[in-house]
């Protein structure tokens, strides 16, 4: 571990994790938190984005506009986010300020207040939010997607919720849900820039003190599905997910799966952009990802077109699937080996994808991950190990989601058969 970084296990099960940045004036701080989407039941579908939200809404000692007005005066910036297995709370701030920056984010994740007059306007704002992602085909395939890989399971649902959830919500339910689940052992304290490691361990322990620590039960495992959905809306466009079931953040294979998804989809000079943007101009976006989770994962290609095109573009996108599995370049190979090691590199400029990295590592690994480390697992991904990774994810079950003007897509009958003829 370098020296730079440092971590330090509290006896209540807090764990704080933190690396100086000395030529840098700012420092990043924040609180992971190891709970999401798939920590929730189908009655309260949207607690944990809910509960983000709230957090910014007041405390026993400031109020809504107080958080916001003591951050920015000193040129700061708080946020959060809630994804599926991680909700964030963090700050970034001049290396001064960092006291300040701890004290906020202890104070909105212990005492927060959940006024009914607060709730009342979130709720109206997340509406607004559900209502906006509705009304953005791109964004709200991806939900569907995964709604269609892991139907009736929490790791399904989405993130932001339903509008009849969200609208019933109450405060008991925020309330029981922060109290159950944000407790020390669930909790990841990063920080990044110019710090002292000790002194961030002593502004923790000072205002991270009320939190629980009791332990609570993990979710269950994913089990992945599969199938389709198709919507039907009058768009100008038909937006369009096809994906596997893939492999985990911890599993052997998961820096080969990333490689793979980045020359198949992952840039300009990729197979999925040269063919079938660049050769034959059906789309304006086409790219392809991996999902990694703690226990499974996803791997899907994204592409919008118009309404012609929808029929040429599906079975070109399998024809690349297929024909990647019969070998590829050494050039091919490289590049997508520096584009992921440069992504890399290049986040370790910034204090706050530091800190998220740092935390996440934590959180995954149960310790910190060197860079030397990973990069020589990205140089270690032979031709043979994408070939494999490749043959084995496109073998699997897939799952087909399409908003707009689909039905000139192929049924999921021919979309099968085709990836296995």
């Amino acid at each position: 571990m370098p020296d730079t970084i440092e971590v330090t296990r509290l006896d209540n099960g807090l764990t704080i994790i933190t690396e100086r940045m000395d030529r840098v004036e700012t420092v990043s701080f924040g609180a992971y938190v190891s709970i999401g989407t798939r920590d929730e039941t189908a009655a309260n579908n949207g607690v944990s984005h809910f509960l983000e939200h709230m957090a910014f809404k007041g405390t026993t000692r400031r109020s809504a506009s107080q958080i916001a007005e003591e951050i920015e005066n000193v040129g700061g910036y708080i946020n959060a986010y809630t994804a599926r297995e991680t909700t964030a709370y963090y700050v970034k701030l001049l290396k001064n300020d960092l006291a300040l920056g701890v004290d906020i984010i202890g104070d909105i994740l212990t005492h927060s207040t959940f006024l009914d007059a607060e709730i009342e306007r979130e709720r109206g704002v997340i509406l607004q939010e559900i209502g906006q992602a509705n009304d953005t085909p791109d964004d709200i395939i991806f939900d569907q997607f995964q709604e269609r890989a892991f139907p009736e399971q929490p790791m399904g649902r989405p993130t932001l919720g339903s509008e009849e959830l969200v609208s019933t919500m109450t405060r008991d339910t925020l309330m029981s849900y922060m109290r159950e689940h944000y407790t020390t052992h669930n909790i990841t304290i990063a920080a990044a820039g110019n710090l002292h490691h000790q002194q961030v361990v002593d502004l923790v322990k000072e205002h991270f003190r009320d939190l629980p620590d009791h332990q609570t039960p993990r979710p269950r495992a994913a089990a992945y599905e599969g199938g389709e959905l198709r919507t039907t809306r009058d768009l100008d466009q038909a937006h369009l997910v096809m994906g596997f079931p893939s492999v985990s953040y911890l599993h052997p294979d998961h820096y080969a799966v990333m490689i793979l998804s980045t020359l198949l989809g992952g840039g300009m000079s990729s197979r999925l952009f040269q063919e079938i943007r660049e050769r034959r101009g059906l789309v304006y976006s086409v790219y392809s990802f991996a999902s990694p989770f703690s226990d499974s994962g996803l791997f899907g290609l994204y592409a919008g077109t118009g309404e012609d095109q929808t029929a040429e573009l599906v079975p070109v996108m399998i024809d690349e699937l297929k024909r990647l599995q019969d070998g590829l370049s050494a050039e091919e190979l490289s590049r997508a080996r520096a584009q992921l090691k440069s992504s890399l590199l290049m986040s370790l400029e910034s204090t706050g994808s530091r800190c998220e990295q740092l935390a996440r590592q934590i959180q995954v690994h149960n310790r910190p991950v060197p860079t030397s480390e990973t990069v020589a697992k990205i140089d270690a991904v032979t031709e043979a190990d994408i070939l494999r990774v490749a043959r084995t994810i496109f073998s699997g079950t897939p799952t087909f989601t399409a908003i707009g003007p689909v039905s000139n897509m192929p049924s999921l009958e021919d979309i099968t058969a085709r990836l296995v003829a």
